[in-house]
């Protein structure tokens, strides 16, 4: 994600031959990088220029200009004192059986997560002959495809000519799909739209790709080859599978996420399309076609995965020793989430005090058992703004330092009006709390939804409230069919686990009425 590159367009014709033209600093910067590869980006370049190709040579300029934020990402699985765990998440029947797996091994070796092990990048490794190929398939499906023709040079660049979706391992996908859908173009009945197109290229991708939750504690995303030869993958390789599929045949596609569910666990990538009309219609690869996609889970941010760097993202305003919570550090990432839902420009106190050399402050959401960061801002002085921010959501103004979510202020909820509502304990006002239900994560399809859960006889349960940490207000057995909990502090958060729970519980308020309202 790097900043974004425009460029005129020019009349689509070939020079007579070679330009007097350097190369734009945004290039010139990736050469210098470039090392020993330095000579197989120059191989391009010189290509285009003797070819007298002008587009072809801008589209290399955009692609090498702005490569510095791609690369393939290789993971290692690591225990509590660093040690490597071998984990095949395809060794396990079912996703629930990883799940066990997962708690049998943490049991023993204490908390295991994942850790980059290798970033690879793109403009040290990638070579001449596959970025030529890819520019030249991209250009011919651009001039052959019917449903191409209104795509702009910018829009081409950024929606069909990259030769990678996230980070997976680059391999050449473009020869396969041109040569697997070549059937596309004479089935559909309206050839100008590309809409119809990706129907027909997604139904193809349904009948033998399906979604699997096992792929959740994969440790990359998977490229072409895995994918064809295991069929399943999780919803960052649906996405990816779609733009494969459909950026070889010139249909302009991107990937939108959301870094974290407001009111549910995990996160979410899918696919848009950029219809005639410059119109973005969202759909699912593998799973569901344009017109026919619902998100069904509250919405606070959401971005647009792009090629180009994006001048306003936090990953362009950071300064290079500075660590970005997960997911917002990418140059190559654009808030879009007022094409999704109603947003708010909000204001919010955060006069805590900051941890040194800090220059950000961030939004968080509760997510499995969390308060992960989803927006971001700089700060000044004792308030941020935040903008376009989704409403009816609980959050958490936060730092972040050390790899850690750091209280800014206080807990507040955004609600479906736009007003801010601080929730601070109150602990003058204490209030009897008669809960009789909690909730439970259910995995469906390529995303998760929240179900409620009654509560069980006999079982064990223990309530928390926020008070810029989660503090234990007691725990219970159930009797009968609520939970009554006395002399708990008012206007707050709550948070009720139960025993040998994975804690992805959702919290709740109490509302006037003496009821849980779920966040």
């Amino acid at each position: 994600m790097r900043k974004i590159v425009f460029f005129l367009l020019v009349p689509f014709v070939f020079a007579c031959g070679p330009r007097d033209f350097e190369p734009p600093e945004s290039v010139i910067a990736i050469l210098d990088k470039a090392g020993d590869n330095r000579e197989e980006l120059e191989k391009v370049i010189k290509h285009y220029k003797e070819s007298g190709e002008v587009l072809k040579e801008e589209a290399a300029y955009f692609l090498i200009g702005n490569m510095e934020d791609h690369g393939y990402l290789d993971y290692v699985l690591l225990d509590s004192i660093g040690k490597k765990v071998d984990f095949d998440v395809l060794s396990f029947k079912d996703y629930e059986a990883l799940l066990d797996g997962w708690d049998q091994i943490e049991e023993k070796r204490g908390e295991i997560h994942f850790k980059v092990d290798t970033l690879i990048t793109d403009f040290e490794n990638i070579n001449a002959d596959y970025l030529i190929q890819n520019i030249d398939l991209a250009f011919e499906a651009w001039e052959g495809y019917p449903w191409a023709k209104h795509l702009s040079f910018d829009q081409f660049c950024e929606y069909v000519l990259p030769y990678r979706s996230s980070n997976e391992p680059m391999e050449e996908w473009r020869s396969f799909f041109m040569d697997e859908l070549s059937w596309v173009v004479d089935s559909i009945i309206d050839k100008s739209d590309p809409v119809e197109a990706a129907c027909f290229v997604n139904d193809y991708i349904k009948s033998w790709f399906r979604f699997d939750p096992r792929y959740y504690e994969h440790p990359t995303d998977q490229g072409l080859a895995e994918i064809l030869q295991n069929k399943m993958g999780r919803c960052e390789d649906m996405t990816n599978l779609a733009i494969y599929a459909m950026r070889s045949l010139a249909i302009p596609v991107m990937s939108d996420f959301t870094p974290y569910w407001a009111k549910t666990g995990n996160n979410h990538a899918w696919n848009a399309i950029l219809n005639k009309n410059d119109s973005v219609i969202i759909f699912m690869g593998g799973e569901a076609n344009p017109g026919h996609y619902e998100l069904h889970h509250q919405l606070a941010k959401v971005y647009r995965k792009t090629f180009s760097e994006y001048k306003w993202s936090l990953g362009v305003k950071m300064e290079e020793w500075e660590i970005a919570p997960p997911y917002l550090g990418k140059k190559s990432i654009k808030d879009v989430t007022d094409q999704y839902v109603p947003t708010k420009s909000v204001y919010i106190d955060i006069s805590r005090g900051s941890p040194d050399s800090t220059n950000f402050v961030y939004l968080c959401v509760f997510n499995s058992g969390e308060w992960k960061a989803i927006d971001y801002t700089r700060f000044k002085g004792a308030e941020a703004k935040f903008s376009k921010v989704g409403m009816n959501v609980a959050f958490l103004p936060a730092f972040y330092h050390n790899h850690k979510i750091i209280p800014a202020g206080d807990a507040l909820i955004l609600s479906d009006s736009g007003k801010v509502v601080i929730k601070k304990p109150d602990f003058n006002n204490s209030i009897t709390i008669e809960i009789n239900a909690t909730t439970y994560r259910v995995t469906k399809q390529s995303t998760d939804f929240i179900a409620e859960n009654k509560l069980i006889t006999g079982k064990k349960y223990t309530l928390f409230y926020w008070d810029d940490e989660w503090i234990k207000a007691g725990n219970k057995e159930v009797m009968g069919e609520v939970l009554l909990f006395d002399n708990i502090p008012s206007n707050t958060f709550y948070w009720l686990i139960a025993e040998d729970s994975r804690e992805e519980e959702r919290i709740f308020t109490i509302n006037e009425e003496g009821k849980q309202v779920w966040w």
